[in-house]
């Protein structure tokens, strides 16, 4: 199952924002609905119990048809079961907080032909940047989905497709299994020692923009932060298209971007983007059978990856020593260090060795765990078995599955 995103063209632009007025009108009455229910019932409504009173919407003037309000229904209460609220916000169709279009539907609501696709009676054009007339040569199916609004005004079909599983044989010069330790000044420094420089996006446009809102420009200043996010997806696309690709098994940290967002790093940390590559990664290791996980990254920084003695510079004040020597006599880098910590504990969590909730020092690991790493690397027939491992992405890399 994928999920592809392709740009409408926008002479659509009127009639999916008139869809999306009446999708605003049926949320809202759900919303009333489930609410009211609640105080004199004491009890939720299930998406089932809200498409009953959805009956005959359609005669009664509104046009999006039935596949959109059962999907409006059932969108509406799993929303709620998932925030844990009685009753959500309201979607505006109007004024300066006006809420972005989006028309849910059905697989039984959307067909693809000729290049378009057909939606309650309307062909829809659009770019296909994905290629999906071969996903349908090929016998792929469209799911559920959406079509959704930018603060641009831009619209996007949403669709999950089904895809037959594809193996064959492994790919050419896979690297060795690689931890991720994720930073601000370096975006991500691996085991192996390679570092990737974290980019500027946002800094790098922030006068442009500041100038934009001071001017009272607003599609100037939409466009200018659609830029950066446009600049900082394609850079960790990049990134985490070449890992995947290059690598069997990849461990990252669980370093708590939500938490510090919330200190003085925060413009750093969100213009990084930590969740969103994480996120990247672990699609794309699900689509390409890579084995991926996070792990309890603490300690990760004052453990020596050799012996593993918490021995290296801890507290705020040593944040500034980037290197450091352990009593064992080996000379760490800092981030280095903790990249090869995150690889040692993934390993030793993978082999069922070490409970994946807690963290080990690496040196504390039986030697069991790296023993069975080096003959895994070896041994690629076995690991490259077309039987996947438990686990959505934690089976062998197979050839042929393109990477988004």
């Amino acid at each position: 199952m994928r999920v592809l995103r392709f740009r409408i063209k926008d002479k659509h632009r009127d009639w999916l924002s008139a869809a999306a007025r009446e999708v605003n009108f049926v949320w809202n009455y759900c919303n009333d609905l489930s609410s009211k229910v609640f105080e004199r019932e004491r009890r939720f409504m299930s998406g089932y119990d809200l498409q009953a009173y959805l009956n005959g919407a359609s005669k009664a003037g509104l046009s999006i048809g039935s596949p959109v309000f059962q999907q409006v229904a059932e969108e509406y209460a799993t929303r709620r079961r998932q925030h844990k609220k009685v009753r959500l916000a309201w979607r505006k169709s109007g004024g300066a907080r006006r809420s972005l279009g989006w028309v849910p539907f059905k697989a039984r609501a959307v067909e693809y032909r000729g290049g378009q696709i057909r939606f309650n009676g309307q062909c829809f054009g659009m770019w296909d940047s994905f290629g999906l007339v071969d996903y349908v040569a090929a016998g792929a199916r469209l799911r559920s989905g959406s079509f959704s609004e930018d603060a641009r005004g831009r619209w996007y079909l949403n669709v999950a497709i089904e895809v037959r599983d594809m193996c064959g044989p492994p790919r050419p010069r896979v690297l060795d299994p690689v931890g991720i330790d994720l930073g601000l000044k370096e975006l991500a420094v691996l085991s192996d020692g390679r570092k990737v420089a974290a980019e500027r996006f946002y800094r790098d446009l922030e006068p442009a923009l500041a100038a934009a809102q001071r001017a009272g420009k607003k599609a100037r200043s939409r466009a200018i932060h659609a830029k950066i996010s446009n600049r900082r997806k394609d850079h960790l696309h990049k990134l985490s298209t070449k890992l995947v690709a290059n690598h069997r098994r990849i461990f990252v940290g669980n370093v708590n971007a939500a938490a510090l967002a919330k200190t003085s790093m925060a413009k750093s940390v969100l213009d990084a983007g930590w969740s969103t590559f994480r996120t990247m990664l672990q699609y794309k290791c699900d689509d390409a059978g890579v084995w991926f996980e996070e792990v309890n990254e603490a300690y990760s920084t004052v453990t020596c990856s050799a012996c593993g003695a918490r021995s290296g510079p801890s507290g705020l004040g040593a944040l500034g020593v980037r290197q450091w020597s352990c009593a064992c006599g080996v000379v760490h880098d800092r981030d280095v260090n903790a990249a090869q910590n995150i690889l040692l504990a993934g390993l030793a969590s993978m082999s069922g060795s070490v409970a994946t909730k807690g963290y080990t020092a690496p040196g504390r690991v039986d030697r069991k765990v790296a023993s069975a790493a080096r003959v895994s690397n070896k041994d690629s027939g076995n690991a490259l078995q077309c039987t996947a491992m438990a686990g959505a992405g934690h089976g062998p890399l197979a050839e042929g599955i393109p990477v988004l």
